[in-house]
C-alpha cells in the first residue's frame, strides 16, 4: 500500500516545523521552497545594519532535515495548485501529487498599490533586500563624505524609514547606533552623528499592536537615540530625491537619498491563485480565510499556516503574521495529519497560545509583553536575546550570533559593514554607481515569520 504523501510548500517557520513534527509518521514528506535555506527573519534587520552576516541567520534546509529519512527537500517555486486533482505545479513544469498539502509560503511586501516605490525604498523580506539595505546605508555615508555641497551631504545623511511597527523601530534604533557610535570616528569630512533619521508612521503611535504603555516607552527609547518619530502622516510619493509627506492639509518634501520600507504585507501570487482555485474568501490583504482547523473551506486536505492564513482567535481577532503563529500552525497541521492517519476523531480546533511580543530598540533596550507582563529596558532586552538565540535553528549559528552580540555590546563595532553587490535600481532603488562589481541577484523567495 502506498504511503500517505504530504507536500509542504515553504521552508519558513511553519513549513519547517510541520516537516519536523511529521518525523517517524507513516508518511512521505516533500518540502518545496524557492530557497535552499531556512531564514530566521526576526534578525533580518541586523543583517541590513551590518551586525550579522546572512549566514548567521540562515540554515540549509537539507542539513536541518538530513536525519529525517521520510523527508525530501526540493528546490522549486510552486505557481499553481489544483485542489481537485490534488496536484502542485512548479514554475519549471514539475508536478507533485499529494494526499495532504500544507501551504506555508508566507507573504510579500505591500506598497499599497504604489509598487514603483520599491525601486527607491527596499523592504526587508529577503537576504538580497537585507544586503541591499546594508549597501544603501553604508554607501550613503561614503557619498556624504565626498559631497560637493552641504545640501548634498545633508540629503545623503538623511534616512527615512516608512512604517513604525517592530521592523521599522528595530531598523531605526540600529541605524541610530551606527551613526552615533559605530561610524563616529571613521570619516574626516562628515560627522555621522549629524545623520537625521526619520521614522514615519501613518497611525497615532508606534508599535500599534502593542499595549499603549509599551508603545510609549518604545517611542521614548528610540527618540533618546536621536530618531525623529513623525506620526499621523501619510507618504504620498517616493523618488530618488526623497519623500513627500502629507499631514492633514499640509504637504512637505524631505530630501533624503535613503528611504527604507517597513510597511505592510500582502498575499503572494500563489496565495491569490489558491484562493481562485478554491473559491475561498480572503481579507483585504489577500490572506485566505481558513476554518478553525486551519484547512481551506471544502478542502479538508489543504492546510494553510503562517502569513497566508486569515485565522481568528477565540476573541474573534485576526491572528498576526508573526513567527509564533506560523510555528504553532505548522505543528498543529502535522498533528492533524497524524491524527487522521491513526483514524482518530478530529482534533480540537487550532488555538493560538500567545507567548507575547517583543521589539528591540537599541543596545540594552527593548520592550516586551510576556504573558501579559509588560517590561522594558535591559530586562526586556535580555529576554529578547535569550528567546532569539533559542529559536535560531542551528546550534553553530547560535554560538556565532552570541559571540558576535557580545563583541558588539562591548565595542559598538558591527562586523559585517561590507558594501557588496551592484547598486542595481531593481534592487536598491538608487542610481549610484557600485563600489564592487559583483552582481547581486534579485529576490528569489523565502518565508516571513
Amino acid at each position: 500500500m502506498a504511503r500517505h504523501r504530504v507536500v509542504i510548500l515553504g521552508g519558513g517557520f511553519g513549513g519547517l516545523v510541520a516537516a519536523q513534527k511529521l518525523k517517524s509518521a507513516p508518511v512521505d514528506v516533500t518540502l518545496i521552497d524557492r530557497r535552499n535555506f531556512h531564514l530566521f527573519q526576526p534578525l533580518m534587520y541586523q543583517v541590513a545594519t551590518g551586525s550579522l552576516s546572512p549566514g548567521d541567520i540562515a540554515a540549509p534546509l537539507r542539513s536541518v532535515l538530513s536525519k529525517q529519512k521520510n523527508v525530501q527537500v526540493l528546490l522549486g517555486e510552486a505557481t499553481d495548485i489544483d485542489p481537485n486533482a490534488k496536484r502542485v505545479t512548479l514554475r519549471d513544469g514539475g508536478i507533485f501529487e499529494y494526499d495532504s498539502l500544507i501551504v506555508a509560503t508566507g507573504s510579500q511586501t505591500s506598497y499599497y498599490g504604489r509598487d514603483e516605490w520599491r525601486r527607491w525604498a527596499p523592504s526587508l523580506k529577503s537576504v538580497e533586500e537585507a544586503t541591499a539595505i546594508r549597501h544603501k546605508i553604508l554607501y550613503a555615508f561614503e557619498e556624504a563624505e565626498r559631497a560637493k555641497s552641504p545640501a548634498d551631504a545633508k540629503a545623503w545623511l538623511t534616512f527615512v524609514i516608512v512604517g513604525a511597527g517592530a521592523t521599522g523601530l528595530e531598523l531605526a534604533g540600529a541605524l541610530a547606533e551606527i551613526a552615533n557610535q559605530t561610524l563616529k570616528n571613521d570619516f574626516r569630512h562628515i560627522d555621522p552623528r549629524h545623520a537625521r533619521i526619520l521614522l514615519v508612521e501613518g497611525g497615532a503611535r508606534v508599535l500599534a499592536s502593542y499595549p499603549e504603555d509599551l508603545s510609549a516607552k518604545a517611542e521614548k527609547s528610540v527618540t533618546r537615540l536621536g530618531v525623529e518619530v513623525i506620526k499621523n502622516v501619510m507618504v504620498t510619493d517616493i523618488d530618488g530625491s526623497g519623500v513627500n509627506l502629507k499631514r492633514g492639509e499640509q504637504s512637505e518634501q524631505v530630501a533624503a537619498k535613503t528611504v527604507l520600507w517597513a510597511g505592510g504585507i500582502i498575499s503572494t501570487p500563489l496565495g491569490k491563485r489558491l484562493a481562485e482555485r478554491t473559491q475561498a474568501e480572503t481579507d483585504r490583504t489577500g490572506r485566505i480565510t481558513v476554518r478553525p482547523d486551519l484547512t481551506v473551506p471544502n478542502y479538508p486536505d489543504i492546510w494553510i499556516v503562517g502569513d497566508l492564513a486569515h485565522s481568528i482567535d477565540k476573541e474573534g481577532d485576526a491572528l498576526p503574521g508573526v513567527a509564533q503563529v506560523a510555528i504553532q500552525g505548522g505543528a498543529y497541521a502535522a498533528k492533524a495529519i497524524r491524527a487522521r492517519l491513526a483514524e482518530q476523531r478530529e482534533i480540537a480546533p487550532f488555538q493560538y497560545f500567545n507567548k507575547g511580543d517583543m521589539a528591540v530598540i537599541g543596545r540594552a533596550s527593548a520592550v516586551a509583553n510576556i504573558f501579559g507582563l509588560h517590561t522594558s529596558g535591559l530586562l526586556a532586552w535580555l529576554i529578547w536575546l535569550f528567546i532569539h538565540l533559542i529559536y535560531i535553528v542551528e546550534f553553530q549559528s547560535r554560538v556565532k550570533v552570541f559571540i558576535q552580540w557580545g563583541f558588539e555590546y562591548l565595542t559598538f563595532s558591527k562586523g559585517a559593514r561590507l558594501i557588496t553587490g551592484v547598486a542595481a535600481t531593481d534592487v536598491l532603488g538608487s542610481p549610484e554607481k557600485t563600489l564592487n562589481s559583483a552582481p547581486l541577484t534579485k529576490e528569489a523567495g523565502g518565508g516571513k515569520p
